[in-house]
């Protein structure tokens, strides 16, 4: 082994024998349990992100385990085509290198053009995520958009279209004016912003007044430009300012339209003047209100948010009433806000303008378009949810799926009780295009192709039919991802052996939008041999979100992204600031990202290893929500991996030389342990002990304890109590003992390493294969070995006893040699004093060995001036006059409280200073202030010192 621990010299090289052995391949076992696991499918577009590394790495975690108890194992890779953000990708690339635009090419150019950019760059991701070690059989990898994927959406859009599910319609949708594309909730992005709260007149009926006397309703909206699209106005039913009102009509300036006053309970009375304009055309909330009271949609922007010139009016359900509206001449295909600036100086002319109050509002941006999204009314397709979502309750609470952490159930429960049919169209070229085609008369016929609709409905050769021109929303085709990567509709081996999958890893943010889909798409289309309905996976573990070191969310915007892969590699401070300002469009706002991270990096990010990040992702899965990054657990996490590469050469460099050589069985055991140490038969037991703690993290999902646990055993227990004691035991004259606790050390070493593996693959592979020379049964590699069990490995309280007092004796003298600063050189005179001295027997050289102390056990206490300790019922006595000079040491530590006197003096002269408390920053202050407390609790501790000495 090499002297020093370097992953970038290990990991590329293993990674690459793993892949060729063969080791990510699925197995097909009929007598062996199975478990699978799909991986949510990264946008093609995607480059790896903390949050990609978190859950991958829970997800390798589950798997190697898994794979290591000799199950069959799958875990199915793939990608998603990310509709919207791959055909920006592709029309950006096409106009910086053509100077084209996607409308000069023809629609089935185009999308050759976005296959042609997917072959050369669409596997990115995929490239690094195997960065992190992850044993996906990659040679299995599926598209949502490949040739088998596509068969499976199509025939789930033909059968759901056949029975009635799906349909078209004409509803409010999220609208992108700049895609020109509907998009789904979690692609709007909302954005505190500044506004204002515009208070315009609506006139009353000739003969009707509001209390106050006035002719006029005063209507507070924070969107004027939809005005022209108002139906109605309501107040609330309790609200007593308003109730002679109701069922009245006003007249709106400008637009030249009488509407009624109307009565809903959804209007709050605290809101500006508690009277609210209802456009049901361009809200969602006025668009339930409008269905409550049966009012007509007018739709008065065009797919660019322009103005349109003339629209008809639809009524409640989206049919045209042969009614139309023409806007005003001067507002005709005006920019929305333009138009919003044109009216509200408008109706300031005509003197029913009431007043502007500035108001703090959401606004909501699309997160690829970048500009203000609008509800719109339009023909969308949708899928009819209600009977599907309640077979998906049902499966949830008889138990076949289980939310982990339980409290999601609720969340899922929620939005499952109260959901809406399913927009799943979307106005872009690149995607499923939805299977329906139209004759002139506007019928539909869903089919494979043209073709097969042709012979389906038995249609006329000479028939026009015309495709439509939508695409399938991206989250339709991944709603059957646990199936359709698994190759349904065919029967095939690996829907028989993997499916249900076993667990869901993913984030709280898409149960909404990807669990509870899933879960609808497979109850519906995939049976069980009796019929029942089968469940996409057994268990869904839902992590948390990692926020940065302040706690708060990561974004490009914010500067304040980390990349997984720099805490791998590396990166400078000057790289580091300029990837978090490359894009930044203010240049004040990217000159203090770079101060920022400057302050937080000075020296930039040093390279810590893949499995010092695995290692600190695991550690950071506990059951909440978020956690804050943390650097200085990536680096003590980096300290480990070191700590067990040092270790595991101190105890190679024991056999270097030597013919050493032993097997791993059963006989050489029966052999040896006779002759094992308690300090052997002690790690053992605590093996034992740790690795059923190891089990329960896992199959709980606890995977901060699965860290915990095995950080603690492998950093404590084995490194710094178990090798020290073999040290001891190594030096002895009696030949077996010490073969017994040679074979102990590979023993116990190797068994450590397969139980770490799982977290950390790279390090604990290559210290096996160098374990080989010394254990020649081993064969192929660690990842390929099983899991270690802990009725494998004896639990001996009886030898565990001896050696947790001693490791409590041996404490107390390091403790105790720390506290007076005696070098630990030196070797002390102890008494023990009491009766409780029968772990003596067997650890008296462990512990002289390792305490540098001569013990003399006795029943009396020493006359003698000595520091006593207590050791159970017991006491240590320390006789500590022959080794300290007690005037020097006094007056060292005399010296020392002088010291800290003058720091606490130069302090509360600071802080005495009035000009310098006012001008100094709030940060500079509080470290003052932070470090006289140090030096206070410095003083205190000397004293205690003082107090010890003195007793001597």
């Amino acid at each position: 082994m090499d002297k020093t621990y370097s992953p970038q010299n290990i990991e590329g090289r293993i990674y690459q024998e793993w892949l060729e052995s063969g080791l990510f391949k699925a197995t097909f076992d009929p007598n062996k349990e199975n478990f699978s696991i799909v991986i949510p499918p990264p946008n093609v577009t995607g480059t790896l992100h903390m949050g990609h590394a978190f859950q991958q790495v829970i997800m390798d975690i589950l798997i190697r385990y898994n794979r290591m108890l000799g199950k069959n194992v799958l875990w199915q890779p793939g990608t998603d085509h990310a509709g919207i953000a791959t055909q920006m990708v592709v029309e950006r690339k096409l106009l910086a290198e053509q100077g084209k635009s996607r409308k000069d090419f023809a629609r089935e150019e185009f999308i050759a053009k976005v296959w042609e950019w997917k072959v050369q760059c669409g596997d990115t991701i995929n490239k690094q995520s195997a960065r992190l070690g992850n044993s996906i059989d990659w040679d299995r990898e599926a598209f949502t958009m490949d040739e088998v994927r596509s068969r499976a959406v199509k025939k789930v859009f033909i059968d759901l279209f056949n029975e009635g599910k799906i349909y078209r319609g004409k509803r409010l949708v999220n609208w992108d004016p700049k895609l020109k594309t509907a998009i789904s909730d979690l692609e709007v992005e909302n954005r505190p912003s500044k506004s204002n709260l515009w208070h315009f007149r609506y006139q009353l009926e000739e003969g009707v007044q509001t209390q106050d006397g006035n002719n006029y309703l005063v209507v507070a909206t924070t969107r004027p430009e939809t005005v022209f699209g108002d139906t109605a106005v309501a107040v609330n039913p309790n609200d007593t300012r308003y109730q002679n009102l109701i069922g009245k009509q006003v007249y709106i300036p400008v637009v030249d339209r009488w509407i009624p006053i109307i009565a809903d309970e959804y209007v709050d009375q605290d809101f500006g003047t508690g009277v609210v304009k209802i456009t049901p055309a361009h809200d969602f909330n006025d668009y339930e209100v409008g269905k409550r009271h049966n009012l007509p949609m007018i739709n008065v922007l065009d797919d660019e948010a322009n103005l349109l010139v003339s629209t008809p009016v639809l009524d409640t359900n989206g049919r045209d009433t042969g009614v139309s509206y023409t806007l005003p001449a001067s507002y005709q295909e005006l920019e929305r806000f333009a138009a919003r600036k044109q009216l509200v100086a408008d109706f300031e002319a005509l003197g029913q303008l009431d007043k502007i109050v500035p108001h703090d509002m959401v606004v909501p941006y699309g997160d690829r378009g970048g500009v203000v999204i609008e509800p719109f009314l339009t023909d969308q397709w949708y899928v009819d949810t209600k009977d599907m979502a309640k077979l998906s309750l049902d499966l949830v609470k008889e138990g076949k799926i289980r939310f982990v952490p339980e409290q999601y159930t609720n969340w899922y429960n929620n939005w499952m009780e109260n959901i809406q049919d399913w927009c799943i169209s979307r106005q872009l070229w690149w995607g499923h295009r939805i299977p329906v085609y139209y004759d002139a008369q506007g019928n539909m016929y869903a089919g494979d192709s043209e073709e097969d609709v042709r012979a389906k409905y038995n249609l006329a050769s000479d028939l026009v039919l015309t495709q439509d021109e939508d695409v399938l929303d991206t989250w339709f085709s991944s709603a059957l991802w646990t199936f359709s990567t698994l190759g349904w509709p065919e029967k095939t081996k690996e829907m028989e052996f993997f499916h249900p999958t076993s667990v869901l890893v993913t984030g709280f943010d898409i149960i909404n939008f990807w669990v509870s889909r899933m879960i609808m798409m497979t109850s519906h289309f995939v049976k069980n041999p009796d019929g029942s309905p089968q469940v996409p996976f057994k268990d869904v573990y839902i992590t948390g979100l990692i926020n940065d070191e302040e706690g708060k969310k990561m974004s490009k915007s914010k500067g304040n992204v980390l990349d997984p892969l720099d805490m791998i590699d590396g990166i400078s401070l000057e790289d580091l600031i300029a990837k978090r300002t490359s894009n930044m469009m203010q240049p004040q706002l990217a000159e203090q990202i770079a101060k920022s991270t400057a302050k937080k990096f000075p020296e930039g990010i040093k390279p810590h290893g893949t499995d010092a990040l695995r290692f600190t992702l695991a550690a950071f899965a506990s059951s909440g929500r978020s956690v804050s990054w943390d650097m200085k657990r990536l680096d003590g996490y980096r300290n480990f991996c070191n700590k067990l590469w040092n270790a595991s050469r101190f105890v190679l460099l024991n056999f270097e030389g030597k013919d050493i050589k032993f097997k791993l069985d059963q006989q050489t055991y029966n052999e040896l342990s006779p002759h094992f140490s308690s300090a052997d038969k002690y790690i053992e037991s605590e093996f034992s002990k740790t690795l059923e703690k190891v089990s329960q993290a896992i199959e709980t999902y606890r995977f901060d304890l699965l860290a915990n646990t095995i950080y603690d055993f492998v950093w404590n227990t084995f490194c710094n109590w178990y090798l020290e004691f073999s040290k001891v035991s190594l030096n002895s004259d009696n030949e077996l003992a010490v073969k017994a606790t040679q074979f102990q050390l590979l023993r116990m070493l190797e068994a450590t390493l397969r139980m770490s593996h799982v977290v950390i693959p790279f390090i604990t592979e290559e210290i096996w294969q160098n374990l080989k020379q010394y254990l020649p049964d081993l064969n192929g590699y660690l990842m390929g070995q099983a899991y270690p069990q802990a009725d494998e490995f004896k639990q001996d309280d009886l030898a565990l006893a001896p050696l947790l007092k001693s490791q409590e004796l041996i404490t107390l003298v390091r403790e105790l040699r720390s506290e007076l600063n005696i070098a630990p050189s030196k070797v002390l005179n102890v008494n023990l004093v009491g009766s409780d001295t029968d772990f003596l027997a067997h650890t008296k050289d462990f512990i002289t060995g390792l305490a540098k102390i001569n013990l003399q056990v006795t029943q009396q206490p020493s006359t003698e001036l000595v520091v006593s300790r207590m050791l159970g019922a017991d006491t240590l006595e320390f006789m500590l006059a022959e080794v300290v000079d007690v005037k020097q040491e006094l007056a060292k530590l005399q010296a020392e409280l002088t010291k800290l006197d003058s720091e606490i003096a130069r302090v509360d002269n600071k802080m005495a200073n009035k000009a310098f408390v006012e001008k100094a920053p709030a940060e500079l202050i509080a470290k003052e202030q932070e470090k006289r407390l140090g030096f206070i609790e410095q003083q205190e501790q000397i004293r205690q010192q003082i107090t010890k000495l003195e007793s001597l």
